[in-house]
């Protein structure tokens, strides 16, 4: 059966989630995963998620090193590991400086640093329990656990975007995460989280290579794409990495152009400006036969685990994720 996994990230609400999860144990997805930012607590979520499921894995897209400390992360880690009888994976990243800052009154620095630091120091709680840890970011005395976690070992993969960041994931985790990935970036960045994995003395096939697809199915490729649209402009407009990511797919005015007209609270003006062959180059858009034939060329480019993040729009949002989750399942 095809590796597949599915990954939920708003718009939707906590119970739709668990519900939509339940449908995709059904019909044989490996993994879902719950993004943070304002959807609701993830590790809540998908605590629900584990006691109405039992085969289906369970993830977190991600969990931000700066808003949470890693005690508590690795407190909620082994929670959602413990009530899933082991079927967790903890996903971690630094998110953005456009989110930490103003939504969460917090300084954004030193984000690489930061997260190789936590974790080492998610992995030292869950195997030694009791941890005096001194960094360059964290000082922590002392931080024990007060129950013995079900794995002293959970993976955990690191969100990533660009080289540097992709060799640290092959070096330090069990995988990367990656989004709003063309197939070109996909072959890029399978290559450099193995080379990390190799410079690191490990195997790069002991690492995988995530990528969460967003995803829009219709027969009329017009109306999927008009759903990519949003989400494209608020990346382009909002995040610099995700900006370059699509500049370098081969469309630097018009993503300049979207940036602008989106800071300038033109939504409208970005979202018609937002270019089809981004669209069409970027994650899964089109009828069912034409995205279960991107799904096999994202395998094909290096990624081991393809993530469908369903888009949608308007009323109905369980009812548009519920299709694109039965036009993709694993065959």
């Amino acid at each position: 059966m095809e590796r597949i996994g599915v990954g939920f990230s708003g718009g939707m609400s906590p119970q739709d989630i668990v519900e939509c999860v339940k449908v995709a144990e059904e019909l044989g997805y490996e993994s879902a995963w719950v993004a943070e930012g304002h959807g609701g607590d993830q590790f809540s979520v998908l605590t629900a998620c584990a006691m109405v499921t039992e085969r289906i894995k369970l993830g977190t897209s991600i969990t931000s090193v700066f808003v949470r400390t890693p005690p508590t992360i690795a407190m909620a880690a082994a929670s959602v590991d413990y009530f899933s009888n082991g079927r967790f994976i903890l996903g971690v990243g630094s998110s953005h400086k456009v989110q930490v800052e103003p939504e969460h009154g917090l300084e954004f620095t030193r984000p690489v640093q930061r997260l190789r630091e936590c974790v080492d120091i998610v992995r030292a709680i869950l195997e030694d329990s009791d941890v005096h840890y001194h960094g360059e970011i964290y000082d922590i005395e002392r931080f024990d656990l007060w129950f013995q976690p079900l794995r002293t070992r959970i993976p955990i993969y690191v969100a990533a975007v660009f080289p540097k960041m992709l060799e640290i994931c092959g070096e330090i985790s069990e995988g990367a995460i990656l989004t709003w990935c063309t197939l070109a970036h996909a072959e890029e960045a399978a290559q450099a989280v193995g080379l990390g994995a190799r410079n690191a003395g490990r195997n790069p096939d002991d690492v995988e290579v995530a990528s969460l697809l967003p995803c829009a199915v219709s027969d009329d490729r017009e109306t999927a794409r008009d759903l990519m649209r949003m989400p494209i402009a608020s990346y382009a407009g909002r995040f610099p990495r995700y900006r370059k990511l699509m500049i370098d797919a081969g469309f630097p005015e018009e993503i300049e152009d979207v940036r602008v007209a989106w800071q300038a609270g033109r939504t409208e003006e970005a979202l018609d400006l937002v270019p089809s062959g981004l669209i069409d180059q970027i994650g899964l858009v089109g009828t069912v036969d034409e995205v279960r034939g991107k799904l096999t060329d994202y395998r094909n480019a290096g990624i081991t685990l393809p993530i469908v993040s369903p888009r949608f729009m308007g009323e109905g949002a369980k009812e548009q994720a519920l299709e694109i989750i039965r036009a993709c399942a694993p065959a």
